[in-house]
């Protein structure tokens, strides 16, 4: 991936991303409209600044489309403040290291758990677009393949974009470009 290739990449998503085929699941067959935008870590700002963009120009293009904009990050963030966890989890990590903060965190961010929050903040139903971003930031907490895996008996024929700090080739996510997750088969690439 050249940087002129991820210009070129970002510069289809709105395009595609307020496309009446995109929107109406055209050619997916029976499957779920799950959809990953990989690339390289080190652009992960100037993914995050189109993102911006898009969620600025997304309502101009389609007034009619709800677009649901969720950083993973923030959302996990805020389930453990709602849990009163947070503070316990920095206090937890400081005095006895990541191994045991993972560990401790194992139950309450559950990908189900991650999921249901998730949908019950953003109801698909509501919704005809949910981009998610912030992958990268709450790993190894939140595994993707399980998030995704837990997400698709909610969403229904709702779209869901991925923005994805690594590579996805059809078949398997790798975060980061390094590190291997189970085979994930149920996403498109969003853009060549």
């Amino acid at each position: 991936m050249s940087v002129n290739n991820l210009d070129e990449r970002l510069n289809k998503i709105l395009d595609r991303v307020t496309s009446d085929d995109f929107l109406g699941g055209e050619g997916l067959g029976n499957e779920v409209p799950f959809y990953a935008f990989d690339y390289l870590p080190q652009d992960e700002l100037k993914v995050r600044d189109h993102v911006g963009f898009l969620l600025g120009a997304i309502p101009k293009r389609r007034p009619d489309l709800k677009v649901a904009y969720i950083n993973l990050f923030e959302l996990v963030l805020d389930m453990l403040t709602s849990r009163n966890l947070l503070e316990k989890s920095i206090e937890r990590q400081a005095q006895k290291g990541d191994e045991a903060l993972q560990k401790a965190l194992k139950a309450p961010l559950d990908a189900g758990k991650v999921a249901k929050e998730l949908v019950g903040r953003y109801p698909p139903n509501e919704y005809g677009l949910l981009m998610i971003t912030g992958v990268g930031s709450v790993y190894p907490l939140v595994r993707t393949h399980n998030l995704l895996n837990n997400l698709q008996p909610f969403m229904g024929q709702t779209p869901l974009v991925l923005f994805y700090p690594g590579r996805y080739d059809g078949q398997s996510l790798q975060l980061f470009c390094q590190l291997g997750e189970k085979p994930y088969y149920r996403a498109f690439r969003l853009v060549s």
